[in-house]
């Protein structure tokens, strides 16, 4: 008879005879716990530099959406609803350009290089828009939201392929989970500050303070961040060798060709570009327009604009955690399949 316990080796087998009717030897493995992984480590501070990538991104994205109300006003500069549509989807015309390569960049130099070029551009531009905004006209706040959308081009991307190197598996959900909804926070806490901030100061200073927690974002990051456990100066062996066994990233790591074709002639693939299509379209609408309907139709003031159309984004943002939860207490109790929970999920 054989028994043995399962844990992290070394494992020393200790044998003893059994003296009963059966006379057979039994094997043990004496359990010599060889590590302890602290609760809070490196990997905790990059998810929190990446979630705080995240708040700036969007808040850096959607802050337009506020800024043009007063913009836009016959005080400011009388820019046309034509104008103002211009003006907020030039943003779009950038970003959708570098989502595929950004992914491919990332895998090959590093999503922390690509993270800090998004920060740190959009911080430079934040900068220079409302200037731009007052001797370029909206035609130069135009290349400046392009300029802008090129490198958020690559956000999400760099996130990913950093997620990917410094998250375990056994807390990619809940640290997924808390990194993304940053894009959500962000999105609250931008509408919500740009009312007051545009009455008390202006709408330059919108931009200006964006700009200004960008810069800082990006000299911590760039003195603290780090592509992988590996390249981190000031992780733990422990804490190394726990995430690279969590992650099978023991060893020499392969690069294999990308499938491109089988890729994109697979069905599941094109029904979530079809549903991420759908939620975006949505998502962004509200965004960009809600602004402007609250101040142009309804006739609510910049400080109560911002608070109302923040909310859908609040809602977003503290429910995104417990509906997570849900939906790995589902699979643990097997009430659905994991693909049956992820339709449920979307189609809600």
């Amino acid at each position: 008879m054989h028994v043995f316990v399962r844990q992290s080796p070394p494992k020393k087998p200790l044998q003893a005879a059994y003296h009963g009717p059966y006379k057979q030897t039994l094997t043990f493995c004496l359990i010599i716990p060889i590590r302890v992984v602290r609760l809070l480590g490196v990997r905790h501070v990059q998810a929190l530099f990446l979630f705080l990538a995240m708040v700036l991104g969007f808040a850096m994205r959607v802050n337009m959406s506020m800024a043009i109300v007063t913009m836009s006003s016959p005080d400011a500069f009388g820019w046309s609803v034509k104008i103002q549509s211009l003006v907020l989807s030039s943003f779009f015309w950038g970003y959708v350009i570098l989502q595929i390569p950004s992914g491919v960049l990332a895998t090959r130099f590093g999503g922390g290089r690509l993270v800090l070029i998004c920060v740190g551009v959009n911080s430079a531009v934040m900068m220079i828009l409302p200037l731009a905004a007052d001797y370029g006209g909206w035609g130069a706040v135009c290349a400046c939201r392009v300029v802008q959308g090129l490198s958020q081009g690559f956000l999400y991307p760099s996130v990913h392929a950093l997620i990917s190197q410094w998250v375990p598996l056994e807390e990619k959900s809940r640290l997924g989970t808390f990194i993304y909804a940053g894009g959500q926070l962000g999105t609250a806490l931008q509408m919500v500050a740009s009312g007051f901030v545009a009455d008390a100061w202006g709408w330059p200073a919108i931009f200006y303070s964006n700009g200004a927690l960008g810069a800082l974002w990006f000299i911590a990051y760039f003195i603290f961040g780090a592509d992988s456990p590996q390249k981190s100066k000031v992780i733990s062996k422990v804490e190394k060798t726990y995430i690279q066994e969590s992650l099978g990233h023991v060893g020499e790591q392969k690069i294999v060709a990308t499938p491109w074709r089988e890729i994109c002639t697979s069905l599941p693939f094109i029904s979530l570009i079809i549903a991420h299509c759908g939620q975006n379209w949505g998502f962004w609408t509200l965004v960009t327009e809600i602004p402007s309907y609250m101040s142009n139709v309804l006739g609510v003031d910049i400080k109560s604009n911002g608070v109302l159309s923040a909310l859908p984004y609040i809602a977003i943002y503290l429910m995104s955690y417990p509906l997570g939860f849900l939906s790995d207490y589902i699979l643990k109790k097997k009430w659905l399949s994991l693909t049956a929970t992820r339709k449920l999920s979307n189609s809600i």
